[in-house]
């Protein structure tokens, strides 16, 4: 098994960081899952990149995955869910860049299998119409994928993963648990038997101003700031994994 991840924070793994800082995340954990459950140790990389938006990720990194020696039999590939944060998207432009890397896939033999991100909206500034375009692109991703019989995880539509308990403080990324419910849901879908990881619901209320005003400070303020200056929260960063490493059968 070798099995490669393309994304952007959604696959990295931001919002699940060790103690050294180092982002984890649930491609990392459906490595660990394939290695249990087939019993042998599976070459992983992960070439995900932050703040990517869905064309460099369906044209430079899917190029690099499927370049990787030897080829991977597994691909997971996941984008969008910047492009849904900026002015004047073209969703049918994200549906046609979707649609090249399942033909590319296809054409290269390697196994696909296609998530959309986790719904953050609800706790978001403009989440409306994050949400709307979220659903919409969605539901285009599903229609294309059923027509070329694709692996389809729809995280965007999982009821369980919107509540607050699986979201990171700055209510885009989601935290351990979040990733931990997206892989095991990947996990399931490929055909091994994991239960959803799920959590206890977060008791009723609010946020007061006090924390409202930190959140900005912290969190929306500089996404501002960076759009102002034309950066990315990603700029001279590389795959967490650009070839590949063994990830071995836990005791």
């Amino acid at each position: 098994m070798r099995y490669v991840a393309i994304g952007d924070s959604f696959t990295e793994g931001v919002g699940d960081e060790s103690g050294d800082g180092v982002s984890r995340g649930w491609a990392d954990l459906v490595a660990d899952g394939l290695a249990r459950a087939t019993g042998q140790t599976v070459s992983y990389a992960n070439l995900a990149v932050r703040g990517r938006l869905l064309e460099p990720i369906a044209t430079t990194q899917l190029e690099a995955a499927l370049a990787l020696s030897p080829a991977p039999s597994l691909l997971s590939f996941n984008g969008g869910g910047n492009d849904m944060m900026r002015p004047g998207v073209d969703l049918a432009r994200l549906v046609r860049l979707t649609e090249h890397v399942i033909r590319r896939c296809a054409d290269a033999g390697v196994r696909l299998v296609l998530l959309s991100g986790a719904d953050p909206s609800a706790r978001l500034p403009l989440g409306r119409m994050i949400h709307r375009r979220g659903s919409a692109l969605t539901a285009a991703v599903a229609t294309l994928v059923a027509r070329h019989d694709v692996l389809f995880v729809d995280m965007f539509n999982d009821q369980e993963i919107r509540g607050p308990g699986y979201w990171s403080a700055d209510r885009l990324h989601l935290n351990s648990d979040g990733h931990r419910r997206v892989a095991s849901r990947v996990l399931a879908a490929l055909g091994h038997p994991v239960t959803a990881h799920a959590v206890a619901p977060a008791p009723p209320g609010g946020h007061g101003v006090l924390a409202e005003a930190r959140y900005y400070r912290e969190h929306v303020l500089p996404w501002l700031n960076r759009r102002v200056r034309g950066r990315s929260s990603g700029d001279d960063r590389g795959g967490k994994h650009s070839g590949w490493v063994p990830v071995d059968v836990l005791a």
